[in-house]
């Protein structure tokens, strides 16, 4: 049994009192003094702590196999790592995200947890770190600065394969959509105005195909995300570590996470280089744009119910007044357009953040950590949340639709190649001005025969569907 009465823990600037039932040591209380800013922690983001314990598990196997460590610590190291990776000890990471030193206080947190839960199995313990120790053995032949970019890219590649998934998801609620709606004829409108007749069902299968380009943009950006520093440690240069440690050390990391990693090419420029950060922010933020933009369509398509477009109907979620009775707001889409925001504003803060590094290594990677995961993870929420509790749900008002269409004077378009532009100019301009439907005004002013008009004016020619003529 462990004693429950706080430990002394030393460090090169002095001691400190840890409390007796925590894994984590001093290096993590000078961070939980020191970064008191989100009110978050790194603890409540599972795939950052699963990569870090990863990583920290690839490098205690190559260091075995190179020799560097015994067999013992080894297995005690191994068997801590893996439990972190199974979800256990995720409490024991409480330092804010958001932190100076480049990651180190994490990297220190990662280490000291996983020292003291690999001492008790050795029978030793917490804080007894002459048997075992979180520098000397936990982070042997690594650097923050090696260690925390690979575990970032990790947890990120987590977060993409999750946002991916969810994307595919929406985009096949909107593919069923497109094809329970591919009868439905309405205004297609450039600019808010009046433009040419199309099909619901076009306009919803337009929502899944945009997805679904997004969904390769972020593959694309998973594949920047597997090479790594690791073995470059402190700049690139692998200062202390052992020459075959990086290749060993990948492969050992590709076995377990399943993703595949690779050393970089130049270990010195990947270790200062934030690129692949910036590039899968910006994807992140063209996801966020498509999405808002997808959202407005809909807020503004189920406007009214009376004074709005009140082309489709939004599944009612929630009172939408505390004043108002009987209003009800498209709020699942509000929703998604805020997380929106979010994003687009958290692609800011990655852009700076890389700009802002001097020389051979990023100070600011906390940051864009923090933006990365919390981005991802809200979109994720948000794709979800509007796939299950909206569109999924999204009824037609399909009376109204063709009413829009048979009034509109959008449909003379069709006539034009057979009549010329001015003709049909002068036809949109008397049909606005007296209310008659475009067919009626055609064949009043003599220009085309009424089977002509019809012919003209059918459904099946103006959105590529076979059918009758359009109701008059």
């Amino acid at each position: 049994m462990m004693s429950e009465d706080p430990r002394t823990e030393h460090d090169s600037l002095g001691t400190l009192p840890v409390p007796g039932d925590a894994y984590w040591g001093i290096h993590t209380a000078r961070a939980l003094s020191n970064f008191v800013i989100s009110g978050d922690n790194i603890g409540r983001y599972p795939a950052l702590i699963v990569a870090l314990a990863a990583v920290k598990q690839a490098a205690c196997q190559a260091n075995r196999e190179l020799g560097l460590l015994d067999a013992r610590r080894a297995d005690a190291i191994e068997a801590a790592c893996t439990a972190i990776r199974g979800g256990a000890l995720h409490d024991q990471f409480p330092i804010d995200p958001i932190q100076g030193g480049a990651g180190t206080s994490t990297n220190m947190n990662a280490n000291e947890v996983i020292a003291n839960r690999a001492l008790e199995l050795l029978g030793h313990e917490r804080g007894t770190y002459t048997e075992l120790d979180p520098l000397d053995h936990v982070n042997l032949g690594q650097s923050t600065n090696d260690v925390y970019p690979t575990a970032v890219r990790l947890a990120v590649i987590t977060h993409l394969r999750q946002l991916v998934a969810a994307l595919g998801r929406l985009a096949d609620v909107f593919s069923a959509k497109s094809l329970e709606f591919a009868d439905i004829i309405k205004m297609g409108r450039t600019q808010l105005q009046d433009a040419v007749p199309m099909t619901l069902g076009q306009e919803f299968g337009t929502f899944a195909v945009m997805l679904r380009e997004d969904c390769a943009r972020l593959v694309e950006g998973i594949a920047l995300l597997g090479e790594s520093n690791l073995g470059g440690t402190a700049i690139g240069t692998g200062i202390n570590g052992h020459p075959d440690y990086p290749v060993l050390a990948c492969a050992r990391l590709s076995e377990l996470t399943g993703e595949r990693v690779t050393p970089a090419e130049n270990l010195i420029e990947a270790t200062q280089d934030c690129g692949a950060f910036v590039q899968v922010s910006g994807i992140l933020k063209r996801v966020a744009v498509k999405l808002s933009k997808t959202c407005n369509d809909l807020r503004l398509m189920s406007s009214g119910p009376i004074a709005g477009l009140h082309e489709i109907n939004l599944p009612p979620v929630q009172a939408g007044s505390s004043i108002m009775p009987g209003k009800v707001n498209p709020v699942i889409p509000e929703i998604v357009n805020q997380v929106a925001f979010e994003a687009i504003g958290a692609d800011m803060t990655v852009t700076m953040a890389a700009e802002a590094g001097q020389f051979q290594l990023n100070a600011f990677e906390p940051i864009m950590a923090y933006s990365l995961l919390r981005t991802t993870a809200h979109l994720t929420a948000a794709v979800d949340t509007l796939a299950t509790k909206c569109v999924s749900g999204i009824t037609a008002n399909t009376d109204h639709l063709l009413s829009g269409v048979v009034r509109s004077i959008g449909i003379v378009t069709a006539l034009t190649p057979h009549i010329g532009y001015a003709a049909s100019a002068r036809i949109a301009k008397h049909a606005l001005q007296t209310g008659q439907p475009v067919a009626d005004v055609a064949t009043e002013l003599g220009l085309l025969e009424p089977e002509t008009v019809q012919l003209l004016l059918a459904p099946h020619r103006l959105v590529g569907l076979t059918g009758a003529a359009l109701p008059r």
